[in-house]
């Protein structure tokens, strides 16, 4: 097995959002990997320079960040020869690390724009550093940069960081820094290559809580009407909870939901409900034991927005 940690740098329309392609809002000018062996050691590495075919210069924020000259990108390769000796540079046998969660959508984004997505099928499972770090020495929820990362476990800096391969090197010497227990059972599913049917649709189980994603549907309206969708099960014992509060959107647009579990007490349920670029819907669910503190805090959001709904019925 090839464990295969990399890093993508990418631009973005010079001219802002507005003169932005919708199909490939972030292209990849570069990417950096390093290949450990199963004992976390680097055997080695891959780099590239990609010429841009989109984007005709480089974005001011952009250039601020990763120090790329637009002269020395004009000089690489187009992204479908960079991705396909990526690809087979990574072989048959293995496994992804990235640091967070956006540089494997983006490699996808670009591979389909490319009409290249088959070489990667989805959905793709990976371990996200970032997201292993934290449950690792914070709290599981908070997100931190690699290079605090790299401070907080003293690790020296060799190179620069914002580029692909010097953050490929540094995401693999945090890896290395993480115990075994906390890795494996952590891993991820990137749903860019979402489920499409009922068959498809995905169920997760960690140790501290239980995902769920769904297939696709055509509107909105249909997804917290299927059955699978709206179904609260206890993330320790999977017997069905029994629902307190049903499920109701806060303020950011989320779905939450409070159950109760005769044997493991509260479960707190979140949907989010996202678009795909074909305009259909899909939601991810995750179901997670809470305090009963947890548990009373969701109650005090619910009565609050609907106290919010009723005054703004009777002021219209």
């Amino acid at each position: 097995m090839n464990y295969i940690v990399f890093d993508l740098e990418w631009n973005q329309s010079p001219g802002g959002k507005k003169n932005s392609n919708s199909r490939l809002p972030f292209e990849i000018i570069e990417i950096g990997a390093v290949k450990l062996n199963e004992q976390f050691e680097t055997v080695d590495s891959f780099q590239r320079l990609i010429k841009p075919q989109v984007y005709n210069w480089i974005h001011d924020s952009i250039h601020e960040v990763i120090h790329v000259n637009y002269k020395d990108l004009m000089k690489g390769i187009p992204f479908p020869q960079a991705a396909r000796e990526f690809l087979e540079w990574c072989g048959d046998e293995r496994c992804f690390f990235t640091w967070g969660n956006q540089d494997l959508m983006e490699l996808q984004r670009n591979l389909k724009y490319y009409e290249m997505l088959y070489l990667l099928p989805g959905p793709v499972r990976y371990y996200n550093v970032q997201k292993i770090f934290s449950i690792c020495f914070e709290d599981r929820g908070i997100r931190r940069s690699l290079e605090h990362a790299i401070d907080f476990l003293n690790i020296e800096k060799k190179e620069d960081f914002h580029r692909a391969l010097a953050d490929a090197y540094y995401t693999g010497a945090v890896l290395k820094k993480i115990d075994w227990d906390y890795i494996f059972p952590n891993y991820s599913i990137d749903v860019y290559q979402n489920p499409k049917s009922r068959k498809e649709e995905i169920h997760i189980s960690y140790p501290a809580y239980d995902i769920y994603v769904s297939r696709e549907f055509d509107d909105k309206e249909r997804i917290m009407k299927d059955r699978e969708v709206s179904s609260t099960r206890c993330p320790v014992c999977h017997i069905p909870a029994k629902r307190k509060i049903r499920w109701f959107m806060n303020n950011s647009k989320i779905y939450e939901s409070l159950s109760v579990c005769q044997k493991h007490g509260f479960v707190r349920g979140k949907i989010k409900i996202r678009r795909t670029e074909e305009e259909k819907f899909y939601a991810v669910k995750t179901l997670r034991v809470v305090t009963m503190e947890d548990a009373e805090e969701l109650r005090e959001k619910r009565e609050s927005l609907r106290l919010k709904k009723q005054m703004k019925r009777r002021l219209t």
